[in-house]
């Protein structure tokens, strides 16, 4: 006879677990009624330890991404909105992710609802997976009985925050790629190219151009010592991953980010796209304003625009207007502000800034559209710096011997 194993509460409200040899599950489930306890969850040993490990073995354990919480958001809000109870809906999303770091999570997650935690502090115990504003706004929806309002607001967050850091990789990948091709290209050039004319140049025994002698000096020395050449660029790419992780690293790298030429206009402005809509969201479900500003300037992922925007909620809290501490964070253009003005005088910041949000977004979609042409100038200068190069160093003395020979 199988075994099972059941979680309860009993009539007094106390958890009960335990196992429990039967027939079925459904006997399980009438015996526990019978006694007086209400069951929450049964499963076969045997089989729930089978199931656990052919999951593993399937899913592997990727990591959370945005997808994924996008999926999860939009199939919470569909069932929370028919009236599945909340258990039964995470148990079903269980059964069905994709991912064994999301199972092992919403498995953690029902445990802590049935010792009695709420749904918020049960997600708040998985920060990797589910990020404060989300938790935040969820919070705002379980105590305002408007659960699946929140969790479709967050779908919809988290799926505009998606396309627009897919339309920045997009617009990126074309100058990425021929940036990569220039390296290789410069790379074969230096390590098989040169070397091949040094011994050509070596037999004419003519006095090379200075050009040409920094050009083969330089492929001697990738020739010789490209093992170094290698060990040290992996230095240097741990040593900046290293540095990247302190506080005062992460703060100067956020900053230079956003004066790259072309792109840091667009990383700044999707920086505030993500600021104003996440505060819209925040602000307009109900969460306090400090509270708010503080949860969303953590979740803008620049740490530099973070320190301003904290700058902007602590003039908040001196008792400053939210436009006189937006103007003093220097973040925000002038038609920003006035639009914020507008929205301090009419109670609908939210909207407000939903509408900066959407300016920004118009701005963001406008600069990205003609990324590739802005970028392509500064391609073609380097393209032509190299093959300058390539000429004087290369092409110069063979230009030259070719005229000694015609002379000769």
């Amino acid at each position: 006879m199988p075994r099972f194993k059941y979680h309860a509460r009993s009539a007094a409200g106390a958890l009960v677990e335990g196992a429990m040899e039967a027939a079925s599950a459904s006997v399980v489930a009438n015996q526990l009624t019978a006694g007086g306890s209400v069951p929450l969850r049964i499963a076969e040993e045997a089989a729930a330890s089978t199931s656990a490990a052919t999951r593993k073995w399937q899913l592997g354990g990727q990591r959370v991404n945005a997808d994924d919480l996008i999926l999860f958001c939009r199939q919470m809000y569909s069932l929370a909105k028919a009236g599945v109870p909340l258990l039964r809906a995470l148990r079903g999303l269980e059964d069905s992710a994709g991912k064994l770091v999301m199972v092992d999570t919403l498995s953690a997650i029902q445990e802590d609802l049935e010792s009695g935690r709420d749904l918020t502090g049960a997600l708040g115990r998985h920060p990797d997976v589910f990020p404060p504003l989300v938790v935040n706004m969820i919070r705002v929806g379980e105590s305002s009985g408007k659960l699946d309002r929140s969790f479709d607001e967050v779908a919809n967050y988290l799926t505009r925050e998606k396309q627009t850091a897919d339309q920045i990789k997009s617009a990126l990948r074309y100058p990425s790629f021929v940036l990569v091709a220039i390296a290789v290209a410069v790379t074969i050039i230096t390590l098989f190219v040169i070397p091949a004319f040094e011994k050509l140049f070596s037999a004419q025994g003519a006095q090379l151009p200075l050009p040409t002698r920094i050009i083969l000096g330089i492929s001697n020395f990738a020739v010789s010592w490209w093992w170094a050449i290698l060990i040290g660029l992996a230095a240097v790419f741990f040593a900046w991953r290293a540095w990247v992780a302190t506080e005062s690293g992460r703060l100067i790298w956020d900053r230079f980010k956003l004066h790259i030429p072309v792109v840091g206009g667009i990383i700044h402005r999707a920086t505030l796209v993500r600021f104003a809509r996440g505060f819209a969201m925040a602000f307009g479900a109900g969460v306090p304003l400090i509270q708010a500003l503080g949860l969303t300037a953590r979740a803008v992922g620049n740490q530099f625009v973070a320190k301003r925007l904290d700058k902007l909620r602590r003039g908040v809290e001196r008792g400053d207007t939210l436009t006189r501490s937006a103007a003093a964070s220097e973040m925000f253009t002038p038609l920003v502000l006035q639009m914020l003005s507008v929205g301090e005088e009419t109670g609908s910041v939210d909207s407000m800034l939903l509408e900066v949000g959407d300016f920004y977004a118009r701005e963001i979609d406008y600069d990205i559209s003609r990324l590739s042409s802005a970028i392509e100038p500064i391609l073609i200068v380097v393209i032509g710096a190299m093959v300058l190069v390539l000429a004087l160093g290369v092409f110069l003395p063979m230009w030259n011997m070719a005229t000694v020979m015609r002379g000769g």
